[in-house]
């Protein structure tokens, strides 16, 4: 058999030390790099053309050599084999994690290394037949120094690490991260860059006012919210099966009132009114109170001559003041109008019993149970981040944002400036928020379903089925987008999902 130094290739013009155990076979070069506790370390210097210098064998967890200086932290162990220089087989427990306080800077160097050797050699070694191309694609391999890790394995890493507040290993992990995000990549890339951000922001000392910071409005964040609902169904579903619930109560009344608790640009409300105007017999008086916030620029107004265009009697009041705020005096009930409570996407923002002795998720549900609604309609996100504490929580957002980031690449490609705009202005901020901050300052809330149903059965209310056809509407309007997007009927619910996670659900009370 030859001696190892005959079956490596001339590959370097100076004498380089590698930490590094090689495996030459068939002119395969193979790099393990394992991290090694009491056990043989075989390190090679090689030059050009002349055999191996020396052999060092290493029982130290901590290895020196040089200017390196790997500080190893132990993992379970595992057993890898490895050629000796003498050829005899070596088996070897990896005791650590590759995670090390030097291997960013070790990774740098050896890519600096890769760029020199690669630049220079490439054409001589492989043009003259020197090295065979797949060899050398095997030699930036081992250049490389670390092999390609999972991302979304890195994030559970990060979080983990900062839950156990180990911020060392979170500091390293948050560069390796750096370099694997991107806005403009794949999902979990996209998705991956707003969770790093909210991770950085987690441990910054300006965490207050970044969570405060949080909703701060941009002038383009309205038209980048009517394309995150033209390019996602879940609004449009949730809006279609609250609307549908209202029609049906209200399909004899002549007078319907309607409070919305987040009325946002008022879209929801336009098919209604038109379907009102289409109603046999005239369509009612409609009047909505609704509260208002930066994003209701004009609704009023808008609503009012959509109204009048289709020639319906319509009157629009607006409220001011916080929903936590809000009492039986804010909704100026009045003689002979039928009531409907819309709830979209507003309820996880109330605190609950875990945050305040308030308690305002339930105050409000029992403030509007006083008023006899004749229909509530309930439209939330199927996510669990309320009460979770950290990792857990991290776990579920990445998991349930992750199916929403993928839904979006069937509507606009992955490098379209529009689409990072929606994700950047309208989704990564709820992300943050889950991610960074807690107690008051953490408004995104989300509770499943089941927990919803809990909620308004202890305020007195009872299910109101929805209509049938809601539910075929819902379809036909699914097949414009995906047939990844599934809906399914359970326990008087909708719920709207994509491939087997649950993105939104949606039910009615009485």
């Amino acid at each position: 058999m030859q001696n190892l130094h005959d079956q490596l290739p001339p590959l370097f013009l100076q004498e380089l030390p590698l930490h590094a155990l090689l495996d030459w076979t068939d002119k395969s070069l193979k790099l393990k790099l394992p991290a090694i506790k009491s056990c043989t370390l075989f390190f090679y210097t090689i030059t050009p053309k002349q055999k191996i210098n020396h052999v060092e064998h290493l029982t130290l967890d901590n290895i020196n050599h040089g200017r390196s200086n790997l500080f190893i932290k132990p993992d379970p162990y595992s057993t890898l084999e490895s050629s000796s220089a003498d050829n005899s087989c070596t088996t070897m427990y990896n005791s650590f994690s590759p995670v090390t306080e030097d291997l960013v800077n070790f990774k740098h160097k050896l890519k600096q290394l890769e760029t020199v050797m690669f630049s220079d050699l490439y054409e001589d070694l492989v043009g003259n037949g020197g090295i065979e191309l797949q060899d050398m694609e095997i030699w930036k391999e081992m250049v490389e120094g670390v092999p390609k890790r999972d991302l979304k394995q890195v994030l559970i890493a990060c979080a983990d690490a900062i839950s156990n507040n180990d911020f060392s290993t979170a500091g390293i992990l948050i560069s390796e991260l750096r370099e694997m995000v991107s806005v403009a990549g794949e999902p979990i890339q996209r998705l991956g860059a707003y969770m790093l951000e909210g991770l950085v922001a987690r441990l910054s000392a300006q965490k207050t006012s970044l969570c405060n910071d949080l909703g701060s409005g941009t002038h383009n964040l309205l038209s980048y919210t009517n394309m995150l609902h033209e390019i996602c169904p879940y609004f449009k579903f949730g809006y279609m099966s609250a609307n549908g619930a209202i029609a049906e109560a209200m399909k004899n009344e002549k007078k319907v009132h309607i409070v919305d608790f987040q009325i946002g640009q008022g879209s929801q409300w336009i098919p209604l009114i038109q379907a009102f105007a289409a109603r046999r017999g005239g369509p009612p008086r409609i009047r909505i109170t609704a509260f208002t916030d930066s994003m209701s620029v004009n609704v009023g107004q808008r609503l009012c001559k959509l109204a009048r265009s289709f020639n319906v009697p319509f009157e629009f009041n607006s409220i001011s003041i916080s929903v936590s705020k809000a009492g039986v005096d804010q909704f100026r009930l009045r003689p002979g109008e039928a009531l409907a409570v819309n709830f979209a996407f507003v309820l996880h923002h109330m605190a609950d019993e875990s945050v305040s002795t308030e308690n305002h998720r339930d105050r409000i549900l029992r403030v509007v149970k006083s008023l006899k609604p004749k229909v509530v309609t309930l439209i939330e996100q199927e996510s669990n981040t309320n009460t979770s504490p950290f990792y857990p929580r991290f776990l579920e957002a990445l998991d349930y944002y992750n199916a929403m980031f993928e839904s979006m690449d069937e509507s606009l490609p992955r490098g379209h400036k529009e689409r990072i705009n929606v994700e950047q202005y309208c989704l990564a901020k709820d992300v943050v928020n889950i991610i960074a901050c807690e107690g008051n300052e953490r408004v995104e809330r989300h509770e499943l379903l089941g927990k919803w149903k809990l909620r308004f059965r202890m305020a007195g209310f009872n299910p109101y089925p929805l209509s049938s056809l809601v539910n075929g509407t819902i379809k036909t309007l699914l097949k414009k987008y995906s047939d990844r997007y599934r809906l399914e009927e359970r326990d008087g619910a909708l719920y709207l999902g994509w491939m087997d996670r649950d993105l939104v659900a949606s039910c009615a009370w009485k």
